[in-house]
């Protein structure tokens, strides 16, 4: 089987994306709203723990990701995903 990555940060960054979208979507009922907070709060710890390369590195996927977005509105999170998730400095 091929996969259809071109390697394994990529798929890893495909699918971090979609569990998060999927957790920002979810209505309250679906999801402790408790939960949804500590899981994001985690990810946003963990990211920030990625070393700078890092981190370029998956800011660059994310806009590879959100250029290649039909979906309005998940094009909207993967663009906003590297500032809400502590990847950059708030600009404004």
């Amino acid at each position: 089987m091929t996969s259809s990555y071109s390697s394994l940060t990529r798929a890893l960054a495909e699918a971090l994306v979609d569990v998060l979208w999927f957790i920002e979507g979810s209505e309250d009922e679906q999801m402790d709203q408790d939960d949804v907070v500590k899981v994001m709060e985690s990810v946003a710890h963990v990211v920030s723990t990625l070393s700078s390369d890092q981190q370029q590195e998956l800011i660059a996927l994310l806009g590879a990701m959100a250029a290649a977005e039909t979906n309005p509105a998940r094009r909207e999170f993967l663009e906003e995903f590297p500032e809400g998730f502590g990847l950059i400095d708030d600009l404004s």
